[in-house]
């Protein structure tokens, strides 16, 4: 009897299981990052300007940390305890926040979380070493 086997390698590959992963991994990918939200503030850095200052950029309320961390707004030392209900009531408004180069960063942190909680533009005025 003259039976030949026939012991043919097939070359070709199969891509349809490759198209599953990638399409799983582009779903699991367009998920992800419409779940991610930006953490951010509204904080406007100082800069210069050619048009002159409006009546309302003249009185801008100044939230300053000293090296200890206690607050001043517009140089009176107020509390941590009343400093949120006074930034409450400069909603809407812009704040200038000055820190001192040796304030500790949880205070400066507190009045710019503040800032982002009331709606006030934060303008960061801080001190260059």
């Amino acid at each position: 009897m003259g039976l030949k086997k026939r012991s043919k390698v097939s070359a070709e590959f199969s891509m349809s299981s490759l198209t599953d992963i990638i399409f799983l991994l582009l779903i699991f990918f367009m998920l992800t990052s419409s779940l991610v939200a930006p953490n951010s503030l509204n904080l406007k850095m100082p800069g210069n300007s050619t048009s002159p200052p409006s009546k309302d950029e003249k009185e801008l309320t100044e939230v300053s940390i000293n090296s200890k961390g206690r607050y001043l707004v517009n140089r009176k030392e107020v509390s941590s305890s009343k400093l949120r209900s006074v930034m409450r009531g400069l909603r809407g408004q812009s704040v200038i926040i000055s820190p001192s180069s040796r304030a500790p960063i949880e205070k400066v942190a507190t009045v710019m979380d503040y800032a982002l909680q009331f709606n006030i533009n934060g303008i960061l005025a801080a001190e260059v070493d």
